[in-house]
C-alpha cells in the first residue's frame, strides 16, 4: 500500500482546501499537535523531582518556568512527530483524527509551529533556569524526533526501547533546573522511566496490532505473539520496580516512598503477569489494563517522590 501521499496535502474530505474554520477549531487543532495527554505524563515526572532536588518546596516561579518550558519542549517534539508521521497516521484508527490528517492544520503550519516551540522552549529555559536544563531540553527534542521518529520507529521492533529515552529527560531537566548539575538520584529516575516505557507502550501496540501491521511499523506488540510480548512486559516491569527501590538508599527516601514503591510496584508487576498468563492460556489478554496500570503506577510513584521530602519521617 502506498501511504506516502495521503496526509501530505494536509487536506481531508471533511476540510476541503480553501475552506475556513473557526479560531477555536484552529487553536484546538494546534493544541492537539502537542499531544497534551503525553505532555501531562512527562510533567508529572518533572515537578516531583524538583521537590526532591530542593529537599522541600522549590521556588514556585522556578517550578512554573520549568513546567512551561518543559511543556513547550514536549509539545515541539510531538508536533514534529505528527508532521513526520502524517503519512501513516492517516491509515491508523488511533491517529486518523489527528489535525494533519483531517486538514485542520497544514504541514507547513505544523512545521513552523514545531520549530517555534523548540526554539522558544530552549531560550526560555536558558533564561529562566540554566544552560544545562536548556541543553537537556533540546536533547530530548532531538532524541524523540531524529533518533526515534526518523531512524528507529519504522526500522526495528526495539524502537520504543531506545526511542523512549526521550521521555526520560524531564527528570534530568527538573533536577538541573533546581541544582544546576546532575547527581545519582535523577540518573536512577532516568533509568526507571527508561525501563518503564516498554511495558507501558507495548500493551498499546498489542491493542492496535492491525494498525501497525497496516503501515509496516514493527512495534513489538504487532510483530510478536501475545505470550512473547507478555513475557517482555513482565521482565521490564520487574526491572522498573527494582530500579525504583534503588532510590531509597541513594536519595535517603522515607516511609511514604518506601511503601509506595513496594505496593504500587507489586500491583504493576501483578498486572503484567495477568497479561502474560491470559496470553498463554489463549484468552483475551486485555492489554489496555496494563497500559492504564502503568500510567497510574508511574503517577503514584512520582506523587510519593513529591510528598516524601515534605514529611518529617
Amino acid at each position: 500500500m502506498d501511504i506516502t501521499t495521503t496526509a501530505g496535502t494536509g487536506v481531508s474530505p471533511q476540510t476541503p482546501r480553501g475552506s475556513r474554520q473557526s479560531l477555536g477549531t484552529t487553536i484546538r487543532a494546534y493544541v492537539a499537535l502537542t499531544k497534551p495527554r503525553v505532555m501531562e505524563l512527562l510533567l508529572v515526572t518533572t515537578v516531583p523531582v524538583m521537590i526532591l532536588a530542593a529537599g522541600g518546596l522549590p521556588d514556585l516561579w522556578l517550578v512554573a518556568a520549568t513546567v512551561l518550558g518543559g511543556a513547550a519542549s514536549a509539545g515541539s517534539a510531538a508536533a514534529f512527530n505528527m508532521y513526520l508521521d502524517r503519512d501513516i497516521d492517516a491509515h491508523m484508527r488511533r491517529t486518523e483524527n489527528r489535525p494533519l490528517v483531517t486538514g485542520e492544520v497544514t504541514p507547513r503550519g505544523a512545521l513552523v509551529f514545531a520549530w517555534s516551540l523548540a526554539a522558544g522552549s530552549t531560550v526560555w529555559l536558558w533564561l529562566t533556569t540554566n544552560w544545562l536544563a536548556a541543553v537537556l531540553s533540546a536533547g530530548a527534542i532531538f532524541f524523540y524526533v531524529v533518533i526515534y521518529t526518523m531512524i528507529l520507529k519504522r526500522r526495528t521492533e526495539q524502537n520504543i526501547v531506545w526511542g523512549g529515552i526521550a521521555g526520560c529527560f524531564p527528570v534530568l531537566i527538573g533536577w538541573t533546573a533546581v541544582t544546576g548539575s546532575l547527581a545519582w538520584p535523577p540518573v536512577i529516575l532516568f533509568v526507571l522511566v527508561f525501563l518503564w516505557t516498554p511495558p507501558h507502550y507495548w500493551p498499546l501496540s498489542m491493542k492496535y496490532k492491525a494498525d501497525y501491521d497496516e503501515v509496516d511499523v514493527p512495534m513489538l506488540g504487532a510483530t510478536r505473539n501475545g505470550s512473547q510480548v507478555g513475557l517482555q512486559v513482565i521482565l521490564y516491569a520487574w526491572a522498573t520496580v527494582v530500579c525504583s527501590l534503588l532510590l531509597i538508599p541513594v536519595a535517603d527516601m522515607g516511609l511514604v516512598y518506601i511503601v509506595s514503591s513496594v505496593v504500587f510496584g507489586g500491583w504493576f508487576i501483578y498486572e503484567s503477569h495477568v497479561l502474560y498468563n491470559r496470553a498463554v492460556r489463549g484468552t483475551e489478554p486485555k492489554p489496555m489494563r496494563v497500559f492504564h496500570a502503568s500510567i497510574t503506577y508511574l503517577t503514584l510513584l512520582f506523587v510519593a517522590i513529591a510528598v516524601d521530602p515534605l514529611l518529617p519521617f
